[in-house]
């Protein structure tokens, strides 16, 4: 919980940065990521159609600063979601310029990979156990905690205990909306597509708090759109690993993005992209989670 704690505190700075376009990657779009040339993949494979292809899509959320958020200049996504994203098409031979990007919210990651309107998801999608049932994960590649995000001024709302008679906005879909829903029954659960509908609701004051992953909500927090408004509760209550979501029984592609994961993990590559996103403030990226090869 301390590291959750700590991370919160410095992700607030480092988002505020990211999301007023401050530092010299993010400017530039990103770190550089390096794309094979010609990669040999077995014939057949899911690899080997998307290297031919030369085109990979990618769901990604379109509302999250310093995770998959729309840059308004660009109008492409950018984020720690998306520069993982970058990485694996690169390992594929495939340019950045050549990923399609497809807009994913919580409620349809498993309708879009189940239904060929995606490749792949990766858009802070936690793995679990009802999750697999219906999809694969590679990763994770990232770990976070469910917090709550209340209004700055708000002080009966200190962590996860006080929710009894409190409205609680979540995605639908999410992990979170489920979890407050099993554990903490006497709240009042409230869902939207988008935690950004939720966050305006929290401004209007039609809701008392949202809640979901605590690197998530420190985007809202220091996003100078909703300046002094709101604050992180810094009382994280689960940890969610985000994986990379796949068709079910791809195998050799689910070991393929391990493995490019992992590759990431040990040559610098991930930390970099953590580095040009989330911890555009100069904060260290925090160690790379423990893959989880099932």
């Amino acid at each position: 919980m301390k590291h959750h704690l700590r991370l919160v505190a410095v992700l607030c700075a480092a988002l505020a940065m990211i999301v007023t376009g401050c530092g010299d990657e993010e400017e530039s779009g990103g770190p550089d990521v390096e794309v094979e040339e010609d990669p040999e993949f077995a014939s057949g494979s899911v690899m080997a159609e998307l290297a031919e292809a030369g085109t990979i899509r990618i769901g990604t959320k379109y509302d999250q600063p310093g995770l998959g958020n729309i840059n308004l200049e660009t109008d492409e996504p950018e984020g720690f979601d998306v520069e993982i994203g970058k990485i694996v098409a690169g390992e594929l031979g495939i340019e950045p310029d050549q990923i399609e990007w497809v807009e994913t919210v919580s409620a349809n990651r498993e309708s879009f990979i189940a239904n060929d309107r995606v490749d792949i998801v990766i858009a802070t999608y936690t793995i679990n156990d009802e999750r697999k049932e219906q999809v694969d994960f590679a990763g994770p590649y990232y770990v976070a905690g469910q917090d709550l995000l209340v209004a700055e001024d708000d002080e009966s709302i200190n962590g996860p205990d006080d929710l009894a008679g409190k409205r609680v906005c979540a995605a639908s879909g999410s992990t979170p909306i489920e979890n407050i829903r099993e554990n903490y029954p006497e709240a009042e659960p409230v869902e939207f597509d988008t935690y950004t509908e939720c966050v305006d609701q929290l401004e209007a004051g039609q809701i008392d708090a949202v809640s979901t992953d605590d690197i998530i909500l420190a985007g809202y927090a220091a996003d100078p759109k909703y300046e002094g408004k709101f604050r992180v509760v810094g009382e994280t209550f689960s940890e969610e690993p985000y994986g990379i979501g796949l068709e079910k029984g791809q195998d050799d592609f689910r070991d393929f993005l391990n493995d490019t994961l992992e590759e990431a993990f040990e040559d610098g590559s991930w930390e970099e992209a953590f580095e040009a996103t989330l911890g555009a403030s100069g904060v260290e990226a925090p160690e790379p989670p423990e893959l989880d090869r099932y």
